[in-house]
């Protein structure tokens, strides 16, 4: 049975854009937090305090933080990857930190130069001093590794419960190739829940199409927040074939035919998205927007109805593991 609620968490502003070629201006992307918060979205992660050489696309995240606006119920979410990072993000006046672990060693080297014991360790530093913020540990290539294959969920369920004692205040597992299935899901949810009650939330990805699959099912394991980029924008630069993050108006339409409340108005999300895929000169993944909602204004509920998403071709990202990459 599905949950009354479920919070959407926007990761487009940072993730997003993160991935994605162009380099917006400051007020571009403080335009496009405000559309996302005029939509009712109420945790937007917003910046990330990275090198600005590594991750140009993020080099303002002050300039964006001193003119994003400030209302009563709505947090800004900054990632974190070291002490440095939290210097900048409690300057700034972020209202919680998301520091990254990647699962495997492999992974973990190629996309922070750290092994994972080295990568906890920061986390840990981090959750010391993050004073009055919400801390999210999240856990990257929790549901697969391109270098590595198949992750084992008691290897997970671990490394979320060393974060729990570290002083995390919430777990996401992230599917940061989009290789799980609702499956995957399940199981990983129930290694999780042996070691922790911490609140989970989820970052899916939708690179076999499977993402909003996974999205529901972790709500039926009881997600207390997913993960969306609106227009479905971004990606992973080091996991081969990697797509945007699930689309945050496709998720939110997705929840509420399904009894599941957000809190959030689709016809706003579509328009944010419009903007940004405007700005960044392209048509963004997302598939709301192109069909619309349903039922339309002015046909009543009920009645039948046949449209088929877009197909994604399993070709374009390919099988899951790649042929001799070991299943385990």
């Amino acid at each position: 049975m599905l949950l009354a609620n479920t919070t959407v968490v926007e990761v487009g502003p940072r993730d997003g854009l993160q991935n994605e070629r162009a380099v917006l201006g400051t007020d571009d992307k403080v335009a496009y937090i405000e559309a996302l918060a005029d939509a009712g979205l109420t945790r937007i992660e917003a910046v990330g305090f990275a090198h600005p050489r590594l991750v140009p696309q993020l080099a303002d995240a002050e300039r964006v933080m001193a003119k994003v606006p400030r209302r009563a119920g709505l947090g800004y979410i900054g990632l974190v990857l070291n002490a440095r990072g939290l210097d900048r993000a409690l300057d700034a006046g972020v209202d919680e930190v998301n520091v990254v672990l990647v699962a495997t060693e492999t992974f973990s080297r190629r996309n922070q130069n750290m092994t994972v014991a080295e990568s906890f360790a920061s986390f840990a530093a981090v959750a010391a001093r993050a004073s009055g913020l919400r801390v999210t540990a999240t856990i990257g290539a929790a549901f697969g590794c391109p270098f590595e294959g198949e992750v084992a969920p008691d290897h997970v369920a671990e490394l979320a419960r060393r974060c729990a004692e570290a002083g995390a205040d919430e777990i996401a597992l992230a599917d940061t190739i989009g290789v799980g299935v609702p499956a995957d899901v399940r199981r990983l949810v129930s290694a999780v829940r042996e070691h922790t009650a911490l609140p989970l939330r989820f970052h899916f990805h939708n690179t076999r199409n499977t993402g909003y699959a996974n999205a529901l099912a972790a709500v039926e394991a009881g997600a207390a927040a997913l993960d969306a980029s609106s227009g479905g924008i971004g990606g992973c630069p080091f996991a081969p074939a990697a797509t945007g993050n699930i689309a945050t108006e496709d998720l939110a339409y997705a929840l509420r035919r399904s009894g599941v409340g957000t809190g959030v108005r689709l016809e706003r999300l579509v328009s944010a998205a419009a903007f940004i895929g405007e700005r960044l000169g392209r048509q963004v993944p997302a598939l709301l927007g192109r069909a619309g909602d349903f039922p339309p204004e002015g046909v009543p509920l009920g009645g039948t109805g046949d449209f088929p998403p877009e197909e994604v071709p399993l070709g374009r990202a390919g099988d899951f593991p790649p042929e001799g990459v070991p299943l385990s």
